[in-house]
């Protein structure tokens, strides 16, 4: 049984002329053990995608359409209270900023001895010894210490850390991790990312990585999730993907990426901007910026589609008379 299961997931908005469809038809999975990173520019989708799992959408955005799977069980548009149950327990977030997910007004201990017994129901001296252990865990020094201490007192990486021991707090099978490395320099960046590598192996924990960033998928991820627009525009095995990116969107994204020590002249830019939800073009999204796109791309919009073992994606110019 695989941890997660999205299925032809829509999300709407209501505008001033109707519905605007943010979420259109996505599905993808995450198996037990494994990162899925989801890549793609701001406006792409991929955090409404995330918050959707974890009932965090803002109003009056809400789910219309699919089928949300977690360890088999439907939470698709759960009440409120049973998807408090979830998020904290089976489901655990990290975001970009540890400063949203940290009360300052609460000592760091205090914050992951409340969650866990939340969600546990344990005495207050056995999840002090919880929070303890998953301090240790994340990588925090004299942890009896700093256990009392505020957020404040912590470093932008440290903070980091405490967020990772507290979506870790409950051992949920799923974690969400929101630009989890945005804000923070580059050297700690890896630390983090190596962090979440080593709690997924070990815990056997499945992560899904959020992130616009292409390098940090390829350091990260065992899958890659690109989207555009709303939609999955490619998916398939991380090293798989970034060999040979079939869709012109993830192939502008991957010619983004610098190489050190290679022999590319010139990074790759990719003319324009993601559409409003209120304007997007007619047939494929992405033709307005796409240096391949034909006459059909402006009227039809692809489907993804399988093109080879555990590969797909949603192109006209891998349909038909028109495959490469």
């Amino acid at each position: 049984m695989r941890t997660l299961e999205i299925e032809n997931l829509r999300i709407e908005f209501p505008g001033r002329r109707g519905m605007l469809l943010a979420i259109d038809d996505v599905s993808l999975y995450i198996d037990k053990g494994e990162i899925l990173g989801v890549v793609g520019e701001s406006g792409a989708g991929k955090s409404l995608t995330g918050a959707s799992l974890v009932g965090l959408l803002e109003p009056p955005g809400r789910v219309t359409g699919g089928r949300i799977l977690l360890n088999g069980r439907d939470i698709t548009n759960l009440p409120d209270d049973k998807m408090r149950e979830i998020r904290g327990g089976d489901i655990g977030t990290i975001f970009q900023d540890p400063l949203t997910s940290l009360d300052p007004l609460h000592t760091v201990g205090s914050q992951l001895i409340e969650t866990i017994r939340t969600h546990t129901g344990v005495s207050r001296s056995a999840a002090r010894r919880r929070a303890a252990e998953l301090l240790r865990m994340v990588g925090i020094p004299a942890v009896e210490s700093r256990l009392d201490s505020y957020p404040h007192q912590f470093s932008g990486g440290m903070r980091q850390r405490v967020v990772i021991a507290l979506a870790l707090a409950c051992e949920p099978s799923l974690i969400v991790a929101d630009e989890p490395t945005t804000a923070l320099d580059v050297s700690v960046q890896s630390q983090i990312i190596s962090l979440l590598k080593d709690l997924c192996r070990e815990a056997d924990v499945a992560i899904m990585l959020i992130t616009h960033d292409m390098g940090v998928i390829a350091e990260a991820a065992d899958r890659v999730c690109v989207m555009y627009s709303g939609r999955v525009v490619e998916t398939g095995r991380v090293r798989d993907v970034l060999d040979n990116p079939l869709h012109p969107y993830a192939q502008g994204l991957i010619g983004s990426i610098p190489v050190i020590g290679g022999n590319r002249e010139r990074l790759t830019s990719i003319e324009g901007a993601m559409p409003r939800l209120d304007s997007r073009p007619s047939g494929c999204a992405f033709h307005p910026r796409c240096k391949k796109a034909f006459e059909d791309c402006l009227v039809k919009q692809p489907q993804l589609t399988a093109v080879a073992s555990g590969r797909s994606a949603a192109c006209l110019l891998l349909e038909g008379e028109h495959a490469l």
